[in-house]
């Protein structure tokens, strides 16, 4: 676990900085208090993640009990559902991985980055079978590979294609959620299966599954929250106070691992062992999204417009608040 990270994000000053980027551009005479006729946040989440301990530690609804505003949370199976939720207007805040708020953008989806988490490079890999043939990269060409299209994964299996100097139509790629990948990694109807987190760590613990290659020096693995656009500027104070909230949590998670994975067993189901061995390759401690982090999410576009993936060419900034839609060196 990158244990580092926090020390990089002084805790006070970062949750200052998500306040006053969330607060920033609030509409003229919109009052920072909660709309009265706004009393419910419905939060999207799914299997794994930041979200899931502080559902299950319950201090969300604590703090915003305060305000008299009920949290409802909903799961999802994975991040291109969950934007999609938040597109329909189902839902009003979520968390994803690097791909979902690219393929959701570019399908018109009006969404906004309002915060991420550090690098998480080994907490997705592409993994076969433990007696599969498959030794290298190379050894991927004209092979079937599970992944949920549209998913952090998505990039990760893009960038080995190219380490391998190999072309996305060198394999096949057989899109499916994690559940039926699992079904279909297991029954042998696919080679590999590109997976994230606890999925990952639950293939290698129940299956013995083995690790081709993770994203380590290939992607960055950033974990976003994003809110609708209309709940973002209407509701600044709520959006501010689940960040700072998702900060206290991951800030208790990184030096609590086995104590994290105890809260997240009931919610999740898997045993201990593996939930910590996911938790050890999370990335840790929630900050604005800098320029930096967005002009990685401008290459994943780009790759994925290349590629004829995406319809369109985006430019991500599109999706943040304020003024920030400068255009995007190419």
């Amino acid at each position: 676990m990158p244990r580092n990270v926090i020390a990089r994000f002084n805790r006070a000053n970062a949750i200052a900085l998500l306040l006053g980027i969330v607060f920033a551009f609030v509409p003229s005479g919109y009052s920072q208090k909660s709309d009265p006729s706004g009393q419910v946040i419905r939060i999207g989440y799914q299997k794994y993640g930041t979200l899931v301990l502080l559902k299950a530690r319950g201090t969300l609804e604590k703090h915003l009990a305060q305000n008299h505003i009920e949290v409802q949370w909903t799961e999802f199976p994975a991040g291109p559902q969950l934007l999609e939720g938040l597109n329909v207007g189902s839902i009003d805040f979520g968390t994803v991985g690097e791909a979902p708020p690219i393929f959701a953008q570019a399908a018109g989806a009006d969404i906004v980055y309002v915060g991420y988490e550090p690098q998480a490079s080994a907490a997705e890999a592409i993994i076969v079978r433990k007696d599969s043939p498959i030794k290298n990269l190379n050894d991927l060409r004209g092979k079937k590979i599970a992944l949920n299209k549209g998913s952090n994964v998505h990039y990760l299996l893009v960038k080995v294609l190219e380490k391998a100097g190999l072309k996305y139509d060198d394999i096949e790629p057989i899109y499916l959620a994690p559940a039926d990948a699992r079904a279909a990694f297991e029954r042998g109807s696919v080679d590999a299966w590109v997976i994230w987190e606890p999925f990952l760590a639950a293939a290698q613990n129940q299956t013995g599954a083995r690790i081709l290659v993770d994203g380590q020096g290939l992607v960055s693995n950033h974990q976003f929250f994003l809110a609708s656009r209309t709940y973002a500027q209407k509701h600044p104070d709520v959006v501010a106070i689940i960040l700072s909230e998702l900060a206290a949590v991951d800030d208790w998670a990184t030096n609590h691992t086995g104590d994290a994975a105890s809260a997240l067993q009931p919610q999740i189901g898997l045993d201990h062992a593996t939930l910590q061995l996911a938790l050890s390759r999370g990335g840790y401690g929630v900050a604005p999204v800098s320029d930096a982090v967005m002009s990685e999410q401008q290459q994943i576009a780009d790759a994925f417009y290349n590629l004829r993936l995406i319809p369109k060419h985006i430019n991500v900034r599109d999706a943040t608040l304020g003024d920030s839609r400068a255009p995007v060196q190419r």
